[in-house]
């Protein structure tokens, strides 16, 4: 059988990439191994457009949060269900020093839009831990990710465009045409399989760190659900009293095993905002594929050309991949250029030193 596209991965990268592949009408082949674990499965999908304790804007948030809107919307049109849910976003000042920070960088004019409001002492909400008051962001909010691939995936099996199964390196062949794997041939393979890029042979040369992130989901009654909250851990509240907790940020320990030190330090931090009592529900543990820049990774392999790489969005996957997958979409079909700030080029030099290791040890 013969495919435009044979996308390897459906974490949110690929799901979303080979969505908007779909659209433009292009036939694409999914392949993937259902993983309960896998860090787009158990993510909050927190959209934050303001982030860190120095208040830095996320890059290129002007762009994408109306992409990711649009997308959104569009996807819960097409299932008929909510995914994306919009809340207001309260970032508590935990610090004289961090409430002073961002009273400097507020005289500036790039928050429009962005801030709803300024608190310099506490709001006085029942159970909320915040002396020194906080921020209020808007445009941000959720993504109910599990959700999301779920359906996409039920969509694709239905029409016979996955194979629920691991991919098998050693079955790919390139060919003067495309690609062909097992039985199945197309003219390009993208591959967006998160962390495990880090296995592969065409693209392990990219700097991906795997960087473990732990989540727990609580029961916390008397907690207001009306927004989310963010201090040191995100607090990202999904009905009936239960919240999502995260995220820790392991590089030392690159498994999906929970871990007793991540139960505690998130039940630490979140001990920190509310002195309400809670109980954890669920524990989950999943692999970010961050990279050294903190910007994702997108292009054509430079000596192979019919393979592509979509990748390494870390913790901002729900805000980026909409916008960026109709960017490298274009790209692909030769409408447009790869923009630098993701292209795999920046990291050339990383290819041709991988090549001259493998060449010396031949």
């Amino acid at each position: 059988m013969k495919y435009d596209f044979i996308v390897v991965g459906h974490g949110l990268a690929g799901a979303i990439l080979s969505y908007t592949l779909r659209k433009k009408g292009a036939r694409v082949l999914v392949i993937d191994e259902p993983r309960p674990s896998a860090a787009s499965r158990v993510a909050a999908g927190l959209v934050n457009p303001i982030a860190g304790k120095r208040f830095a804007k996320t890059w290129l948030a002007d762009a994408f949060i109306p992409a990711a809107d649009a997308f959104y919307k569009e996807l819960e049109a097409h299932f008929e269900q909510e995914l994306y849910v919009h809340k207001p976003i309260y970032k508590i000042f935990s610090s004289i020093e961090e409430q002073n920070t961002w009273m400097a960088k507020s005289a500036g004019t790039d928050w429009q839009g962005y801030i709803l409001a300024t608190h310099t002492q506490s709001i006085n909400q029942p159970g909320i831990d915040d002396p020194r008051g906080g921020i209020m962001i808007g445009r941000g909010g959720y993504l109910k990710v599990a959700d999301m691939l779920l359906l996409l995936a039920n969509e694709l099996l239905a029409q016979n465009l996955m194979l629920p199964e691991r991919f098998e390196m050693e079955q790919l062949q390139l060919t003067g045409q495309g690609v062909r794997y097992k039985q199945f041939e197309a003219k390009h393979l993208i591959f967006c399989e998160g962390f495990q890029v880090t296995q592969n042979p065409y693209f392990r040369w990219l700097p991906i760190q795997p960087t473990k992130g732990e989540v727990l989901e609580v029961q916390a009654q008397n907690f207001n659900p009306e927004c989310i909250y963010n201090k040191a851990v995100y607090v990202v509240p999904i009905g009936e009293g239960r919240f999502k907790i995260g995220a820790t940020y392991n590089w030392r320990q690159p498994d999906e095993e929970p871990t007793p030190e991540g139960q505690q330090e998130l039940t630490e931090r979140f001990s920190q905002i509310t002195s309400q009592p809670f109980q954890v529900m669920q524990h989950w543990a999943g692999i970010r594929p961050a990279v050294r820049d903190r910007k994702p990774l997108a292009g054509t392999h430079p000596q192979h050309p019919q393979l592509s790489v979509f990748n390494g969005m870390g913790s901002k996957g729900v805000l980026m991949a909409p916008y960026l997958a109709e960017h490298f979409t274009e790209a692909l079909m030769g409408a447009t250029e790869v923009m630098p700030d993701i292209h795999i080029a920046r990291y050339l030099s990383l290819y041709y030193d991988y090549i001259k290791d493998q060449t010396q040890q031949l």
